[in-house]
């Protein structure tokens, strides 16, 4: 368990990171968790490598917060789906000791979606998000499911920095690739593929 004060290191390590990139000039953020992030960048050249990025580890409601004071633009997420989809029940920190509610989001709105009690059952007691979308696939439900799971995270983003930056967050899982994406994802990846020319 990280300790209060190793907590608030890691968030003005962030916070410095993030200044750094302001005083750079840059006003479009591009945000990470962590290696998974970064590695999937790198793999399928989504985004140019020169591109500056912070990872936030957990910490997105922070990483989000000090994008608005230091006066960035935008601000792009692109993480794995396990951490992600916590963010579309409004969840900013990341860690599991805090909320681990990965499937139970994705089990109400597959019933939402037509899946019987028992799929929901089924996705409910999976214990990756990578044995979640084999049953929504499946199923034949994922990509609504997915749709309502993206436009979720969304909203939460936009009520943490209270509509000040346009935001976007860009989900993959390393067994299936890219899963999800928010409605600006492919404009802030345009934004930053022209910056990094």
């Amino acid at each position: 368990i990280v300790e209060p004060m190793s907590i608030q290191a890691i968030v003005n390590t962030i916070g410095v990171e993030i200044h750094q990139a302001a005083v750079s000039g840059a006003r479009d953020l591009l945000l990470t968790p962590g290696n998974y992030g970064l590695d999937f960048l790198k793999e399928t050249a989504l985004l140019p490598e020169k591109i500056p990025c912070v990872k936030f580890s957990n910490f997105v409601g922070e990483a989000l917060d000090i994008a608005v004071s230091e006066g960035f633009q935008t601000a792009l997420l692109v993480g794995h789906i396990g951490k992600l989809v916590k963010l579309a029940q409004g969840v900013m920190n990341t860690h599991s000791k805090y909320a681990d509610c990965r499937t139970e989001l994705f089990a109400l709105e597959a019933m939402f979606h037509g899946a019987s009690i028992e799929v929901g059952q089924e996705i409910y007691h999976c214990l990756t998000t990578d044995e979640v979308t084999k049953i929504l696939k499946r199923e034949q439900i994922f990509e609504p499911v997915m749709d309502k799971v993206t436009e979720r995270i969304d909203f939460y983003m936009q009520h943490r920095v209270h509509g000040k930056i346009k935001t976007a967050a860009f989900m993959f899982s390393n067994v299936y690739g890219i899963l999800g994406k928010t409605k600006a994802a492919d404009e802030l990846i345009q934004l930053h593929k022209q910056k990094g020319e």
